[in-house]
Formats: structure tokens, sequence, C-alpha cells
């Protein structure tokens, strides 16, 4: 009897000092925010070096964060934690990128923009996900993710392309660090990445898509999910063209470029979005 007692007072104060699983990911999200944050408010203060550590903690606390939510009990996923994962993909790209041209300065952009996705994740955790058996799905959102990371890297580079071509025209400096023409050749490779990876997405949808949404998923179904994506994807191949054919370049490269964007996060994210937040509807 006294045993008995001693394992139940053990176990009572067991779950008193262990964190629970909502408890951990609350608090490794706010950590996140706050390694993230740090950089984007005291920017002008913090030496490059610091910076960079404090963006390179906050990333790994960020995967972390995304890793607990996706393989917990019962995952959840909706708009908001699309954007984070879009957001730690493009962190990755910057994370990578800074290694060929450190004088790139964006990390007061890039802080501010992870620390604001994760809080968003946290306050718009989407639906639960129903359990599936396809190994196709996974990867099918995978692909479609990473997509998402790769334009958005592009969308960032064509924003710092077109404030340092103001900046010039006023006879400032360029403060993005980086040639306008370095910046035009890496927003076309993240454009070309992105294209190669919503190619894929696109297929698998085609090929797989019974085995990833089972019998509804045998035909093609014509929802504004599939139209906004394939308007995207046409999007970026006319892009692409009128680059490799015609030359385009700057502003109008920069136009068709947000313009696919736009249908692209039309096509989950913005519609995830209405169904969320303004209609209040999970499914």
């Amino acid at each position: 009897m006294l045993c008995q007692i001693a394992r139940a007072q053990n176990a009572k104060l067991g779950s008193m000092i262990l964190a629970s699983p909502s408890d951990l990911a609350m608090w490794l999200t706010l950590l996140t925010a706050i390694a993230y944050a740090i950089p984007a408010v005291v920017a002008d203060r913090m030496g490059p070096s610091l910076a960079r550590r404090y963006l390179w903690l906050a990333w790994i606390l960020h995967g972390s964060s995304l890793g607990l939510g996706f393989w917990a009990e019962t995952p959840r996923f909706g708009f908001a934690p699309a954007l984070s994962v879009t957001v730690w993909w493009v962190l990755t790209a910057y994370a990578v990128e800074s290694q060929y041209f450190p004088q790139l300065r964006a990390r007061w952009a890039m802080a501010a923009l992870g620390s604001a996705a994760v809080m968003l994740a946290w306050y718009f955790p989407g639906q639960a996900l129903q359990a599936s058996n396809s190994f196709w799905l996974p990867l099918h959102w995978a692909l479609g993710i990473a997509s998402y990371g790769m334009f958005a890297a592009a969308v960032i580079h064509a924003a710092l392309m077109t404030h340092a071509e103001k900046q010039i025209r006023l006879g400032n400096d360029n403060e993005s660090g980086l040639p306008l023409l370095t910046l035009e050749r890496l927003m076309f490779r993240f454009v070309w990445l992105g294209f190669v990876l919503l190619t894929l997405t696109l297929i698998a949808g085609l090929v797989f898509g019974e085995h990833l949404y089972g019998a509804a998923g045998a035909r093609l179904k014509w929802d504004h999910k599939t139209v906004f994506s394939f308007l995207s994807w046409i999007t970026f191949a006319v892009l692409l063209v009128g680059r490799s054919r015609f030359g385009w370049r700057g502003r109008k490269a920069v136009r068709v470029l947000y313009i696919g964007t736009g249908l692209l996060l039309l096509g989950y994210a913005g519609s995830r979005f209405v169904l969320e937040v303004v209609l209040g509807r999970v499914a």
C-alpha cells in the first residue's frame, strides 16, 4: 500500500516537473521568436558575426519547432504553418547564400520575417491532419512547400533589387551589399529551383492522385487549388521563357514574378486563410 502511494506521488511529481508537449511547443516557439527578434531589433548595434550566430540559433530552434509540430500525436497544418515552413526554407537558402556572398545585408529582414512567421503559426495552428498510409503525400507536401520557399526567396531578392535600384537613382549607396546584376542572377536561380519543384509537385498530384487522396483523387479535380497552381506554373514558365528568349529583366521580370507568386499563394495559403480566419472553418 505504501509503495503504491509512493508511486502515485512520484508520478504526480513527475507530471508537475515534466512539460507537456503543448508546453514544450509553446516555450520552443517563444525562444525561436526571441532568437529571431534580437538581431531584428538591435541589428544596427550588433556585429555581423554575432547577428549571424543568432540567426543560426533561431533557424535551429525554428526547425525543431516545426519538427515537434509535425511529429506530434495530432499534427496540425494550415496557412500559417505553411508560411512558417516557407520562411524556414527561405532562411535555409539565405544561410547557404551568405556563405558565398557574406556581403549580402538582409539579416534584419530575415530575422523580422522569421519572428513574425513563428508567432503567426503559433496563433493560427491550422487543422488536425488525418492519418495517411501513403508515402507520396508527405513527399507531395514537401515538394510543394519547398517550391513556396524558393519562390519566396526569389521575391525577397526581387524586393532587394528594386530597393537597391531606387537608392542608386537617388544617389545613395546600395544597402543590399550586392550589385544589381548579382541580385538579378540570384533571383532567377531561385525561380528556376522553384519552377522545378513546382513541376514535380504538380506531376506527383496528377500521377499519384489516387494514392495521395484516395478515390477522390483518382480524377483531376479543378478546384481553386488546382486552378491557381496551374496558373502560377504557366506564369513562371512565361517568365523563364521571356528571360531566355527575349532577355526580360528588371521591372518587367519582377512584375511577372510577383503575379506568379501571388497566384501560387492563392492556391493554398490564401484559400486556407479565408477558410480558417475569415470564415472560421477548418475544412
